[in-house]
């Protein structure tokens, strides 16, 4: 199981069991009840209760969401690879620092650029609707051009581009853009991370060499859900 984590933003924190099979999400609400109980109990010096009442309120929160409808009953929702892939995008933007230059303003929006085979449909309607990320907001763009790839910070390229992912990663190649694909050898040729399926899973492949060198900095929070991390002293295989 992999999971994500940002306790920086206790009020949006997400926890993804990453399987195309069960996906655990608990509402993002009661979850965030649940945080700022857990903090406030922390920062008031009283660890020990802070331990006592995580199950009482998990088990609480398990219950409101069995009784708010059928979406959140016992049974955990199921999310398709591409659900699970758009959740993992969003969130890489929380991971990510990006040098000043890659930006046009201290305000302008993080872009995701898609390239090739739509396979989203309208999961990022709702995911990223009034969602920002330190403070900019996140847009979702389908690209097809050199200069719209240049527009992005993160650019996903489908398996459908695969004949073109040389010239796509080329045009790139200089730019603080975090690369993202779901191909083999996609870190070989260039990529940064690489969506890879085992056991019908959703896992990581990083390359941070090549992420070194356009001047990204990725967190090692996202680091260590990676199976595979390229460039890591003591590197992940």
């Amino acid at each position: 199981m992999a999971i994500l984590k940002d306790p920086k933003h206790l009020g949006f924190t997400a926890e993804i069991e990453l399987s195309l099979d069960r996906v655990s999400v608990m509402p993002m609400l009661m979850r965030a009840k649940l945080h700022r109980i857990v903090h406030r109990t922390m920062t008031a010096g009283r660890l020990a209760a802070a331990s006592r009442m995580l199950p009482l309120w998990a088990a609480t929160v398990m219950g409101l969401s069995a009784i708010i409808g059928s979406n959140h009953a016992a049974e955990p929702p199921v999310l398709s690879e591409y659900q699970v892939k758009a959740l993992f995008l969003f969130n890489f933007a929380k991971y990510v620092d990006w040098p000043t230059n890659a930006f046009i303003d201290g305000h302008a929006a993080i872009v995701i650029g898609l390239v090739g085979q739509d396979n989203f449909g309208d999961v990022f309607t709702e995911m990223i609707a009034g969602k920002s990320v330190n403070g900019r907001p996140v847009v979702v763009r389908r690209v097809g051009s050199e200069p719209e790839y240049k527009g992005c910070q993160i650019l996903f390229v489908s398996a459908s581009e695969k004949t073109h992912l040389p010239e796509i990663l080329n045009a790139v190649q200089d730019s603080a853009i975090v690369t993202v694909g779901e191909t083999e050898q996609f870190l070989a040729q260039g990529g940064i991370i690489n969506f890879t399926k085992k056991a019908n899973r959703v896992h990581l492949e990083i390359n941070l060499d090549t992420a070194r060198r356009v001047n990204l900095k990725l967190s090692s929070k996202l680091l260590s859900v990676a199976d595979v991390v390229l460039g890591k002293s003591g590197e992940r295989k």
